[in-house]
This record gives structure tokens, sequence and C-alpha cells, in this order.
């Protein structure tokens, strides 16, 4: 197992105003926003982890992309900064969850004018988490999260994001040195010393995988990754995200995931 916990956050109702910089594709219906979700939970559990299941929140639309107000590691966690003031709120919301599984000394916060979203912050191995510099996280942010994580021996290295909204909706680290790469990532220089897990053309949104250990979650319909995926020795659980992808959201989005 590469991480035994999760939290999530039920949608709300309000799920179906949420933001949409990126998709395009309308708006997403709350009652298969809800059946996704719990299937994302059903298949979390049946992988071996242990899901916190947060209440929804009504007056936050994104609340359900638990990822981007903190950020968790096994030793340590942040509350981070979102750029959208529509979520500011979330960081005092997501906080008492928090509490319940790190002690004081181990939480820590970004503060203005830093903003830094989980969205952009990938750990690899090593203690080498990647931070994207995008629309969301600017460099203030990463300065302060990089003397946080300097604190438990982690190194940060900044990577910028041009084309998508967050690092991750463009890379994700699938461990053993494989990474998954789409659009601006492929045959990055800042990747270059990873085995680089090529998404083919027209299934990027599927390059947003969840690696639990015990088998990778990765969105439904993309048969290229899911065959990608399987090449290279993973098993795979596929979960429809369509009502999700509709707000900007993927898989990593909608967990905290540590030990």
């Amino acid at each position: 197992m590469l991480f035994t916990k999760a939290i999530v956050r039920t949608p709300a109702k309000s799920v179906i105003n949420g933001i949409d910089d990126y998709a395009n594709e309308g708006k997403p219906d709350y009652q298969l926003a809800l059946k996704e979700h719990h299937d994302y939970v059903a298949t979390l559990t049946k992988l071996g982890v242990a899901v916190t299941t947060l209440k929804p929140l009504e007056d936050y639309p994104d609340s359900c992309f638990v990822e981007d107000p903190a950020v968790v590691f096994d030793d340590f966690a942040v509350i981070t900064n979102p750029a959208r003031s529509t979520r500011q709120k979330e960081r005092e919301l997501i906080r008492p969850a928090i509490e319940h599984f790190y002690a004081d000394k181990q939480i820590f916060a970004i503060t203005s004018p830093g903003t830094l979203e989980g969205g952009d912050v990938m750990p690899v191995d090593n203690d080498l988490i990647y931070v994207g510099r995008s629309a969301r996280t600017n460099r203030a942010g990463i300065d302060q999260f990089t003397k946080i994580a300097a604190k438990f021996g982690k190194t940060v290295k900044m990577v910028p994001v041009k084309q998508v909204l967050h690092l991750k909706t463009g890379t994700t680290y699938m461990g053993n040195n494989k990474l998954l790469v789409s659009g601006e990532y492929i045959d990055s220089p800042y990747f270059k010393d990873f085995d680089q897990l090529r998404v083919p053309a027209g299934e990027d949104y599927a390059v947003n995988c969840i690696n639990t250990g015990n088998g990778v979650i990765m969105p439904a319909g993309f048969p290229g990754v899911k065959g990608l995926l399987t090449d290279n020795g993973f098993t795979t659980h596929e979960i429809n995200m369509s009502e999700f992808s509709k707000i900007d959201g993927g898989l990593t989005c909608l967990s905290l995931r540590f030990n």
C-alpha cells in the first residue's frame, strides 16, 4: 500500500455550480456526481484504504475537491491558500479533519500573498516533491511550501504549468520511477530522469490517476491509458468521472491520501 488513509467530502447539491475554467462540457448532474463519488469511495475501500467522509458544504460548490485546500504527507500537513476567492473559506473548513490526524506541530499554512493548491503538488520518491507554478499556485506560495517541506527533509522542484489547470492535470506519478505524462509534459526536460508513460492523444484527461499500491484507479472510458498501464504491470480499476470533469476535476482532486 502506498497510502492507507483518505479524506473525502461528499459533493453538495451546489456542485452543479463548480468552477469551470477549462472543460466547457456543461453543468454536472448532481445525482450522477453523487453516484460517481460513491463509487470512488467504494473503490478506495475495496483496495484497502480507510476513508473518512466529510459532510457536504452547500455554500462551497467545489468543496468536494479536498486536495486543493490542503496537502498531506505522512509526517506533516499544509493548509493551502486557494487562488479563487470562492474557495478561501474551505481552508478553515478542512482544518478540523486535518487536526484529527495530525498534531499542531505537524500542521502548517500558506499565507497571502502566496497561493498554493494541492493539485499542483506531486510527491515522487526519495523525498522529492514537484510543485507546479500555475494560474492557481504562485512563486510566493511555492517558496513558503519549500521552507515547510525542508523541515521534514524534503526537496521541492518547481515546474511551470502553462497549458493545464494544475500540474497533476498533466502528469501523475505511478511509482517505480514511472510517470504518466500528457500534453506539455511529454518529453519534458523537467522529467527527463523518469520512465515516461505517454498518454495517447485525445486521452489527456486520463493522465490523472491514483496508484494505491494495490491497483491504479483511473477514469473510465480511456482504452489507450488502460492499455498503457496494463502493459507496464499495473492493475486498473475504472471509475466514471463524467460529472467531475465538467468542473475541471480529476481523481486526485477528490481525496487527501496518507498513512
